[in-house]
């Protein structure tokens, strides 16, 4: 089951970045061009905020799962001398986690906002920080923090 979880997590992370990369540009084009906000940009914004809790949750479940999380969480002291260890037991998860609560409150801040052009400027923002956050967190193959290879 951990490693259906770690494939699931580890494919889910391209659907959160393309779909984020997609919402931010449809927003800043959207806000460029002072375009109204239509249905498709609010899919978009929808879309992108469901995908990324899809996420969390498939995360989550591979926290729970996790041996080296188990063993961080038995063996704290010793764990926290182990980087990778720390990384994912603390530094991933939280960063992680930070990111979907920033990207929730852009979401919800943009559908409530009016005239359209603060919707897009608000989902500009707030998702802006969010990708940065994520891309920061994960570990890409070439990241100083932890790497892992673009699929597991």
């Amino acid at each position: 089951m951990y490693s259906t979880l770690i494939f699931l997590h580890s494919l889910t992370r391209w659907f959160v970045v393309i779909s984020l990369i997609y919402a931010i540009y449809r927003a800043y084009t959207g806000f460029k061009s002072q375009r109204p906000f239509s249905k498709a940009d609010n899919s978009v914004r929808h879309w992108t905020a469901t995908i990324a809790h899809v996420q969390l949750i498939i995360g989550i479940l591979v926290y729970t799962q996790s041996p080296s999380i188990k063993y961080f969480w038995k063996h704290s002291k010793e764990a926290l001398q182990n980087w990778d260890v720390t990384f994912y037991s603390l530094v991933h998860a939280l960063i992680m986690l930070l990111a979907i609560v920033v990207l929730t409150i852009g979401s919800a801040k943009a559908k409530r906002m009016e005239p359209d052009s603060e919707k897009f400027k608000t989902m500009l923002l707030w998702f802006f920080i969010a990708f940065i956050l994520i891309f920061i967190a994960i570990p890409w193959p070439f990241s100083p923090l932890s790497n892992r290879p673009y699929f597991r």
